[in-house]
């Protein structure tokens, strides 16, 4: 029922270009790019696919960088600006928004969330 593109499970039901967005670090834009590299996959579904266009698509998407690789690569690059002590080290420190929004009124969600930062 499901089919398994670098340890995600993608239900065969759906479309090609919107089933590759469930993995992390792909988003429409990307899928595009993969689906036009391999000729006539756009429109079909992951049930319609032969064994030789999965392979295709998994050596496409092994090259870039995506779930707990980017998740990684995002946390590293998270520590390095924490480790700057600079004014957004201090508002991801303190889990508030670091973007120069306001926080009066809005912000609820940057407040709860518990993000893990070390």
């Amino acid at each position: 029922m499901n089919v398994n593109i670098c340890g995600v499970l993608i239900s065969k039901k759906k479309n090609i270009v919107f089933g590759l967005t469930k993995i992390f670090g792909i988003g429409y834009s990307t899928s595009l790019k993969i689906c036009n590299k391999i000729e006539n996959i756009k429109n079909k579904k992951f049930k319609d696919l032969t064994s030789e266009e999965i392979i295709k698509i998994k050596n496409l998407i092994n090259k870039i960088n995506i779930e707990n690789e980017l998740k990684i690569i995002i946390k590293d690059n998270l520590k390095k600006k924490i480790s700057l002590n600079s004014y957004k080290s201090l508002r991801h420190i303190k889990k508030l928004p670091c973007r120069g929004q306001r926080t009066k009124t809005n912000a609820k969600t940057r407040k709860k969330l518990n993000h893990e930062i070390l």
